[in-house]
């Protein structure tokens, strides 16, 4: 869509190869194979979900076009194996919600003032002019429940996709999109007020809640890559695979390393195209396997652990770090007691980082509406260093609980040097800086300060020499002066 091509034009972001669809002849030549059942596809990965035989799947490396074959029971994997498998007892995954319905709750407000949301409620930024879609495993009563009455009214649900069923029946099956989609959109005045209650919401159903199965991840791939298309600017997953019906299918913790799983995989190409994935941690923390479930291991989304109304971690929550030792969870947000709607339209209380992670993914795209002009990865950082322990990151909660007016402050204040005698770009950087004099001086030197005023790099600049190498340095905010013979430039800098 146009609004697609904006998005990216706006960061950056060129057309490539993973843009282009699966050519349709290749499909239809798996599709007539013997044996095969086409389950989804993906033009990011360059895939196809086939459900057969072993026998039958392996032969479709006689396809000409077909690089590998990469099978969910990571022992057919190898090589050389041609050993036969032992028969597998499929035990069916609980997969019940963990929500509190004995009575109605109306303490939404300490889901989002513990953000300060509310202070970017007051200043009118309600996630206006932005798209969110949201993973889920269903959306019953959303079409006729009071609490979505005002996104009906105002014409926000722009509409979705049932994966699994493969139609556009969006408002049926498990109802716990419903609660999630409450917790950013739902308004009951003086019980529920959702964290971006303005912004436009695609609906996908990419979660079959009466079985766990690896299709599930090419599902949210494909929903992904549907949200990429039509202009989505942040993605909501409060799903998570860890454990399948069939053990063959399941994960270790190793398997947490980012790159591993197909949804991992497809979250951190969709940050690549300008989205931001918040994606909830899981709620294993307390059970033998207590690390997150992917596509929370991803490497650019955003994970949300569950903290409670006085922002103590609670025990559920998955704890980090990744396999690889990346900070997991990144940030949290409520998610013991939240306020959330049912499919009926009662506020009741759940439990949850299904939960934390949309009222979270609410204030990330409000803030995003406040400051419209920023990358996604501007924006997650600002996040990330307006949490409350950003310096002293744990496994439990990760950077801690955000403040989302200091997020917005600082990035208002980035802005505010635009009009400096000097240019640096780009800004976020990754590994070269580029210094323009815009005024008569043509030379300075360039100091650089982390976010506690320590001065950590400083570099002679001119005209002549005016790029500067950053490899060295750690990603974050830095405060920068530039100082020439008679006049001080600063600002804000921002490393990848």
């Amino acid at each position: 869509s146009q609004r697609a091509l904006d998005r990216r034009t706006a960061q950056g972001i060129i057309l490539d190869n993973t843009d282009v669809p699966i050519a349709q002849t290749y499909i239809d030549q798996v599709t007539a194979a013997t044996g095969i059942t086409v389950m989804a596809k993906s033009k990011w990965l360059n895939a196809l979900h086939v459900r057969g035989t072993q026998a039958d799947i392996q032969l479709l490396t006689n396809l000409p076009f077909v690089n590998h074959i990469q099978f969910a029971n990571a022992s057919l994997n190898s090589r050389h194996s041609n050993t036969i498998q032992k028969t597998t007892v499929i035990h069916p995954v609980n997969k019940q919600l963990e929500v509190l319905t004995d009575f109605n709750y109306g303490g939404s407000s300490n889901q989002i003032q513990m953000l300060n949301g509310h202070l970017l409620h007051q200043q009118n930024y309600t996630g206006q002019g932005k798209m969110v879609a949201i993973m889920d495993a269903g959306f019953p009563g959303v079409n006729s429940a009071s609490p979505f009455q005002r996104l009906r009214d105002n014409n926000l649900i722009l509409g979705g996709y049932n994966f699994p069923d493969r139609n556009t029946s969006i408002y049926t099956r498990n109802s716990h999109g419903t609660s999630v989609l409450s917790c950013m959109a739902g308004y009951v005045d003086n019980q529920l007020v959702g964290t971006a209650p303005d912004a436009q919401y695609y609906l996908f159903i990419t979660e079959d809640a009466n079985s766990e199965n690896p299709v599930e991840e090419s599902y949210w791939v494909e929903a992904a890559e549907m949200a990429d298309s039509l202009g989505v600017d942040v993605i909501n997953t409060s799903l998570g695979y860890f454990t399948y019906d069939n053990p063959n299918y399941s994960y270790s913790y190793s398997d947490m390393n980012g790159i591993k799983s197909f949804a991992a995989r497809g979250a951190d190409i969709a940050f690549s195209k300008g989205m931001i994935c918040v994606t909830s941690a899981g709620n294993s923390g307390n059970s033998s396997d207590p690390h997150m479930a992917t596509p929370a291991d991803a490497i650019t989304t955003l994970t949300v652990g569950a903290v409670d109304a006085s922002e103590n971690y609670v025990s559920f929550s998955s704890i980090g770090p990744s396999f690889d030792n990346r900070v997991k969870p990144d940030v949290c947000a409520k998610g013991y007691l939240a306020s959330v709607s049912n499919a009926t339209g009662n506020i009741v209380n759940a439990n949850g980082t299904s939960f934390s992670s949309p009222i979270l993914a609410g204030m990330v795209t409000t803030f995003w509406s406040a400051v419209p002009n920023m990358t996604n990865a501007e924006i997650m950082q600002f996040v990330k260093e307006s949490a409350d322990i950003y310096a002293n990151p744990t496994i439990y909660k990760g950077y801690g609980v955000p403040d989302f007016q200091l997020a917005l402050t600082n990035a208002l204040s980035l802005n505010s040097y635009q009009n400096n005698p000097v240019i640096l770009y780009p800004n976020p950087v990754q590994n070269e800086l580029n210094i323009i004099f815009t005024e008569s001086e043509k030379s300075g030197e360039l100091i650089l300060y982390n976010n506690i005023g320590q001065q950590v790099a400083s570099f002679v600049v001119s005209e002549t020499n005016s790029t500067v190498s950053l490899d060295n340095l750690a990603s974050g905010l830095y405060f920068y002066q530039l100082k020439s013979a008679s006049k001080v430039a600063q600002g804000k800098l921002l490393k990848l």
